[in-house]
């Protein structure tokens, strides 16, 4: 017994052609839209109010996502040290580095790095005046050297 297929499935013989071309008529005006919209941004191009951000915008939106802010508090702490410490302090310190609240100041030799202990807490206040977002609970302040021979005799890295 040979009944036909479109019997057998109950399909409407006057539809099938409609149903298996559909699909090829969707992707037709969907590729339509697709050259209308891309000739459409092409002749936009460089036009006031094209670009919904900034670049200044995007780059805010990456420190804040990534917390950049502590490292680059610490790159505008080291370029403004001077201003903090004085230029003959400054010269002769530098900052090395911020982790977990402790900013480590080195200095070029132990006389130095004992004058600047006893500024500590003037520093203190003066780094949370003019960066007040970057919590500096302790400074530490190291002589030359110091630090790399902490790191090989108990075998951390930083």
């Amino acid at each position: 017994m040979n009944i036909p297929i479109d019997q057998r499935l109950q399909l409407d013989v006057r539809k099938l052609p409609a149903r298996t071309f559909e699909r090829f008529t969707k992707r037709s005006l969907s590729l339509r839209l697709l050259r209308e919209r891309s000739e459409r941004a092409w002749f936009n191009f460089g036009k006031p109010g094209r670009d919904p951000n900034s670049l200044a915008g995007v780059v805010t939106g990456i420190v804040q996502q990534e917390d950049w802010t502590p490292h680059l508090k610490i790159a505008q702490l080291r370029n403004h040290w001077d201003s903090i410490v004085g230029t003959a302090i400054a010269q002769h310190s530098s900052v090395v580095g911020y982790e977990h609240g402790e900013l480590t100041i080195r200095t070029e030799s132990t006389v130095w790095a004992t004058q600047l202990t006893y500024l500590v807490p003037q520093l203190k206040n003066t780094i949370s005046q003019r960066l007040g977002d970057l919590p500096v609970e302790r400074i530490t302040v190291t002589g030359p050297h110091s630090q790399s021979f902490r790191n090989k005799r108990f075998g951390s890295h930083s």
